[in-house]
């Protein structure tokens, strides 16, 4: 069971770029930004006062308004980005088919908004004035839970939690069900909204983790730049259909990619902080590496996790180095992040569509705001300009806080 082959039929995506694929993949290839000053509540005493928020996502589009007062917006972009993938992959769900089909979409944070509002209805009026929907409208599984009631999958229904590598995890198991047997096909990937809440806000200012570059927001994004100060707080979901190679070809479906490598590995260092010699996720690398069978010099892209933090950048670049070994410098590099900002626990699934993409198009996506880059990260990080080249094999890192890290390796599917 453990060599049945695993390929990508279906994307999905809401960024702070665009609400669906074509637009977003548009201003990927165009090193636009998604990054504006944050609307939605008074920012005038947080340190950071922008990020990535969702524009003119539309909720009825994917569900009655009665529907969507029962869940936190993590669940609706979840739910959006799926209906999107599910749309794309042309599957049909039936009786026949349903047990076989499963889901496993994810969030690092989950319902943060709903879990402080409910907070505030407590301290305003009391218990009565909570929310029956508070518990299942904001647990992280019902993300998955709700898709698959909503289109009847009876398959494995998981949610994996692992922070900023939640998307990632979500993909790699999902593809692991898939390889042993436990289903045909998987919904998988993950999905994030914390710009809308105070308290999400300012948790991560006060980790001194988040740029605050207030005077030029589309600029704040800068993985591996001298000047760089921290991450973009955003928003989004991604998630993909993965299935069994032959169930895909036996129904003539459109094959994007295949998934040939998937790695993990913990830091065991600290709870925020990279181990400052990249050893983890040069783990993770090396270990998706040797799923695939691949070696270093195999790879022809790499999309990164290059969230724009002073010491993550610098431990992604010596995790690459020890990874790839003389190979690292040969191998174009980018953070797509740069552009979107970072999606925590939606930024490795939608990182992995963009990986999916390149590959289609033969297209690597440009590290915007790259001016000059840090003495300590001397790679090729594709500044400023996406790169066509010939792409026959990606692979994606994401890193979180606990030191959990994930790489997923996509290839060019060739029969």
């Amino acid at each position: 069971m453990q060599n049945r082959r695993v390929v990508v039929t279906g994307v999905g995506v809401i960024t702070p770029l665009g609400l669906d694929i074509n637009s977003t993949w548009e201003g990927i290839v165009n090193g636009r930004s998604g990054i504006a000053p944050l609307q939605l509540f008074d920012t005038s005493a947080f340190a950071t006062r922008f990020g990535g928020a969702i524009k003119d996502f539309n909720v009825s589009q994917y569900m009655s308004p009665k529907e969507a007062r029962r869940m936190d917006g993590f669940i609706h972009y979840g739910i959006a980005a799926g209906t999107q993938a599910l749309e794309d992959s042309g599957l049909e769900i039936s009786e026949q088919n349903n047990e076989r089909i499963g889901v496993a979409i994810g969030a690092g944070i989950g319902g943060i908004t709903g879990i402080v509002k409910s907070h505030q209805d407590l301290l305003d009026s009391g218990p009565r004035k909570i929310s029956p929907f508070f518990v299942p409208g904001n647990i992280i599984n019902m993300l998955s839970g709700n898709f698959s009631m909503r289109f009847g999958l009876c398959g494995p229904n998981i949610s994996a939690v692992s922070a900023c590598a939640t998307g990632c995890h979500n993909i790699g198991e999902a593809a692991r069900m898939i390889q042993y047997g436990d289903a045909d096909v998987m919904v998988a990937g993950g999905a994030e909204m914390s710009t809308n809440c105070p308290t999400a806000l300012g948790g991560f200012v006060a980790t001194r983790a988040l740029s605050q570059r207030n005077d030029d927001p589309q600029a704040a994004s800068r993985p591996w730049d001298k000047d760089r100060d921290g991450f973009v707080l955003s928003d989004g979901a991604g998630v993909i259909i993965i299935e069994e190679l032959n169930h895909a070809k036996s129904r003539g479906a459109r094959i994007y990619a295949e998934i040939i490598g998937y790695g993990r590995s913990s830091d065991a260092y600290h709870m925020t902080q990279p181990a400052p010699g990249g050893k983890g996720g040069a783990l993770s690398m090396r270990n998706a590496m040797n799923d695939a069978n691949l070696n270093p010099d195999q790879l022809d892209y790499i999309n990164a996790h290059g969230t724009s933090t002073v010491a993550g950048d610098v431990a992604e670049t010596r995790a690459i180095k020890l990874a790839l070994g003389n190979s690292s410098y040969k191998t174009p590099v980018s953070s797509t992040k740069s552009m979107t900002g970072h999606m925590l626990g939606a930024a490795g699934s939608v990182e992995a569509v963009f990986s999916i993409l390149s590959i289609r198009d033969n297209i690597a996506p440009p590290t915007i705001n790259l001016e000059a880059a840090d003495t300590d990260c001397d790679l090729d990080y594709i500044p400023n300009q996406s790169r066509e080249m010939p792409i026959n094999a990606v692979m994606t890192n994401s890193f979180g806080f606990g030191g959990t890290n994930g790489s997923l390796i996509f290839s060019r599917y060739s029969g």
